[in-house]
This record gives C-alpha cells, structure tokens and sequence, in this order.
C-alpha cells in the first residue's frame, strides 16, 4: 500500500478573515506562524524587522500585529512605540512575542504600549489563544 498525499489543507483566507501582521527577523519563525494562520483561515502578512513592520501597518492596518523585541534596524519596542504614537495605526492592537522571559522586558514592552507579552517557545495554537483575546474581547471584558 502506498502512501497517499495528504489533502492541502492551507486555503484562501475567508472573505473578511482576520488580518495578522508577524514581525521576526527569523525566517522560520514567520514561516511557522504563518502556514498556522492561514490554515485557520487568517490572512497573514510579515515583515523581517520593524521598519518593513511598521510599514505594513501602515500600509494594510492589520487586525493584529505579532511583534519580536530583538530584530535588527528597528527593534520590536522602538517599532512598537512609532506605532502607538501613530494615530493612524494606535489602535492596532500589539503583542510581543520574544524568547526573553525577563520581567523588566515585559515591563518595558508594555510601557511601549504592547498590548500583550508572550515569551517563546510559543504553540501555535496557544498564539492564536493570545491573539483571539486581543481581537475579539469576551463580551464582559
């Protein structure tokens, strides 16, 4: 018996799908949060460092932005303070997603204006979790 090709399960985002902008420097990180999205019926656009992010933001007001901290060029709270001073773009919600855990950081990524800090390694799932709550706050909240 061979081995039968899974079906693609990536599909074109919905009509008026949720749009996430993923800011990392590292390749493989956006290449795993992305597939993870779109796949879940996101739209999903990326940026390498926080310049190319802060551009995309303003250029296609994403319904979220996923934000690293240390990226080359613009870092992720210098990006993050250009974008909630903004008024166009200081209503996009923000969250940090870095693999350093320290307190002070995390202090500091919301004195930013973060709106959530998420340390990695991070599940996708567990990301959309994060993001969900941002995007689409319990009633009651």
């Amino acid at each position: 018996m061979s081995a039968q090709p899974l079906p693609h399960r990536d599909r074109e985002p919905r009509a008026g799908a949720r749009v996430v902008l993923i800011v990392d420097d590292t390749a493989d990180t956006r290449e795993l949060y992305s597939l993870y999205f779109r796949c879940r019926g996101f739209k999903v656009l990326t940026a390498h460092d926080g310049l190319t992010g802060v551009d995309a933001a303003l250029r296609h007001d994403p319904d979220v932005i996923v934000m690293d901290l240390s990226m080359p060029g613009l870092d992720g709270i210098a990006a993050t303070q250009k974008l909630k001073e903004d008024p166009r773009t200081q209503h996009l919600p923000i969250l940090i997603l870095t693999g350093y855990p320290m307190r002070g950081i995390a202090k500091g990524a919301l004195e930013a204006g973060a709106d959530a800090f998420v340390t990695k390694p991070c599940l996708p799932e567990d990301l959309e979790h994060h993001i969900l709550k941002l995007i689409d706050p319990p009633a009651d909240a």
